[in-house]
């Protein structure tokens, strides 16, 4: 079972231009698995959260593309906090592990990477329904 010490920040690549940056990512390459999905978060009101919730299989890859939010991970027995506020570092979270976003700043966007297809069984979305779940493991 995924701990919140498993969630890494990574590092993108990035190419400076005098007319702006870049930052690109290959599969299995600059992140740990295959992209099958990408979807993104925006326009979120102040105050709102989002996420809380853990995947079973996929692994996903959050990056802040634009402004600044806070990642907070739980595996059930530990938390710990994440900020993302550049473009060119993304959050890795592997399976097993709850993650939900709050504080977001005024025009944030959140880039999701994902390696599965949605697929609502591979959702954990209760708390009781999670910690259930990583106490079995």
């Amino acid at each position: 079972m995924a701990s919140v010490f498993d969630c890494t920040l990574i590092s993108l690549p990035r190419k400076e231009f005098p007319e702006g940056q870049l930052t690109y990512i290959y599969n299995n390459v600059h992140i740990p698995f295959k992209v099958n999905r990408v979807f993104y978060l925006y326009d979120i009101p102040g105050g709102e959260s989002r996420g809380a919730h853990a995947h079973k299989e996929c692994h996903q890859l959050l990056v802040a593309a634009s402004g600044a939010f806070e990642v907070v991970l739980n595996d059930g027995a530990s938390e710990r906090v994440v900020t993302l506020n550049r473009p060119y570092y993304g959050l890795h979270i592997p399976p097993g592990v709850w993650a939900s976003e709050q504080g977001f700043s005024s025009g944030s966007v959140c880039l999701v990477l994902a390696s599965h297809k949605y697929d609502e069984s591979d959702y954990i979305r209760s708390w009781e329904d999670f910690k259930a779940y990583v106490n079995k493991e």
